[in-house]
């Protein structure tokens, strides 16, 4: 069981914080505004009101004690950007910070931040490629130019193997496994015979999934 910290409790800050909670994870929830602790606390192990550039408040919590602090801070980038800068600054392990856009994601990560991530662009690519292809389930970008996807294997490949398709060669992308109904088959041989509704995890440069999610 580990120990975190979550700063900022909106819809993102809170789903975090819960879903951390429910996980069996200990949790700290903090935010300057009293209606939004209100709403986590019997959802956390702790909430705390807390200005979090007050240094000497977050130190009075603890908060380099954590494994990892999330800073879910949303409207004001100003207090985002200082409460990251000086959690690193007390000595926090693990800083995980919100960004809106990409100009303060590039400020989040000069000041200290271990990971950055974009909830809101995240959602839209995901959103995005689901519209454009509809057997898209998920999507997982490991980088610029590689990601992981989650494809629905729609009808017209039912009974096919994974050695008639070819993907590899086809598409330069590699099935890293299948899941189907409630089992996961790792690292599928060729000789796998495909059943409609089966879900293929694919890895792979962008272009090639794209050309993928095009054929399907």
């Amino acid at each position: 069981m580990a120990e975190f910290a979550v700063i900022g409790l909106g819809r993102f800050g809170s789903s975090v914080a819960r879903t951390l909670y429910d996980l069996g994870h200990t949790v700290l929830a903090m935010d300057k505004n009293e209606e939004a602790l209100h709403a986590v606390v019997d959802h956390v192990t702790h909430a705390v009101q807390i200005d979090s550039t007050d240094p000497e408040a977050l130190r009075a919590v603890g908060i380099t004690n954590f494994d990892a602090v999330v800073v879910a801070i949303g409207v004001d980038i100003q207090e985002s950007i200082l409460a990251t800068m000086l959690l690193k600054d007390l000595g926090c392990k693990k800083v995980v910070a919100k960004a809106v856009d990409e100009r303060q994601g590039k400020v989040l990560e000069k000041v200290g931040a271990d990971l950055v991530i974009f909830p809101e662009r995240d959602m839209g690519v995901r959103v995005a490629h689901n519209l454009a292809s509809p057997n898209v389930l998920e999507y997982i970008e490991l980088s610029p130019d590689y990601t992981i996807e989650e494809v629905n294997v729609p009808v017209k490949l039912d009974g096919r193997t994974l050695g008639e398709l070819d993907l590899r060669a086809k598409f330069g992308v590699n099935v890293l496994l299948i899941r189907r109904d409630s089992q996961l088959l790792l690292s599928p041989g060729t000789d796998v015979r495909l059943q409609s509704g089966d879900v293929l995890v694919v890895v792979g440069e962008n272009r090639q999934l794209n050309r993928l999610e095009t054929a399907l």
